[in-house]
């Protein structure tokens, strides 16, 4: 009986040890499966952080591009050519640009046909907010002299050839074809008089008119780069951005852009207005007065 009960016993035992060791392995079993799991969504967020990371330098990369465009030439029509500075030449219709601005004077001409009528839309527009700007400050600007045909541009030329001779005349007025005002992106402002320069307007003009697009085509001492002696009253659109470069470099257009400003020699031998004593009817339009060489020692009239 006894030895009964000590085997049913030692059974009991062994049973027991071996349902705790079953128990201990099931456990290590299930600690291991928790470490892969918790090990699974740190490798699934590397996954993420190099898939942002990976978009983030896509959207770099698209970004890019916008940068290069940015520097691309303007070109309008067929390319020319390159100026000393490296912007590009081009030509429409008989109309040259650089870098996609419309050049006219003395060395690029616009054809005789080219006639917009009036302002372009662009420039007449940016006039309008620098007025509303200058009036804010109680200053008054107005249009003297705006856009003009080739006819009239002969007229005016052929006037001031005959009274002050063509040496005189090409300082101060521009050949018909080679004046700003028949591109309708040029205005003369005010008192067409070198005393513009020293009233409030003008003096406000020199300093702001590049933040709406315009810039003072023929400053102070650069006659020999633009071909016409200072005009204090000109002002031409050109478009906020390249004015503001233009306007922070401190150079005029032509020294900007790397052109000339220089009639051709045989344009210099040719007869390009009639002799007449005749003093022309036509006046400038968008002006109620006639532009008038002052009684001084120096000739002061719009181009």
């Amino acid at each position: 009986m006894n030895r009964k009960i000590i085997v049913l016993t030692a059974a009991v035992l062994s049973f027991v040890m071996l349902f705790s060791s079953c128990k201990e392995e099931g456990t290590d079993e299930t600690t291991d499966v928790d470490i892969i799991t918790e090990g699974t969504p740190e490798q699934g967020s590397n996954e993420n952080n190099e898939a942002e990371q990976t978009s983030e330098a896509e959207e770099t990369t698209t970004e890019e591009p916008a940068t290069e465009k940015e520097d691309e030439p303007v070109i309008i029509g067929t390319v020319v050519g390159y100026t000393s500075k490296g912007f590009v030449i081009s030509k429409k219709n008989g109309i040259t640009y650089v870098d996609g601005v419309l050049v006219a004077n003395k060395t690029y001409a616009l054809p005789e046909s080219y006639n917009p009528g009036a302002l372009l839309s662009e420039c007449e527009r940016a006039f309008s907010e620098m007025k509303s700007a200058a009036a804010k400050e109680g200053l008054t600007l107005w249009n003297a002299s705006g856009f003009r045909s080739y006819e009239l541009q002969q007229s005016l030329y052929n006037r001031y050839c005959d009274r002050d001779g063509k040496a005189a005349a090409d300082r101060y007025s521009a050949r018909p074809g080679h004046s700003e005002h028949q591109s309708g992106l040029a205005l003369d402002l005010n008192e067409i008089s070198s005393s513009f320069a020293n009233t409030a307007e003008g003096k406000w003009v020199e300093k702001n008119c590049h933040k709406y697009g315009f810039i003072l085509r023929y400053p102070r001492d650069k006659e020999a780069q633009t071909g016409y002696m200072y005009e204090p009253w000109h002002i031409r659109y050109v478009g906020v951005s390249v004015a503001e470069k233009i306007y922070n470099s401190g150079l005029c257009l032509e020294e900007y852009f790397g052109i000339t400003s220089v009639y051709a020699p045989e344009e210099e031998t040719t007869v390009l207005y009639e002799e007449t004593t005749a003093v022309p009817e036509a006046l400038p339009e968008e002006t109620t007065a006639v532009p008038v060489i002052e009684e001084t020692t120096e000739v002061i009239i719009t181009d």
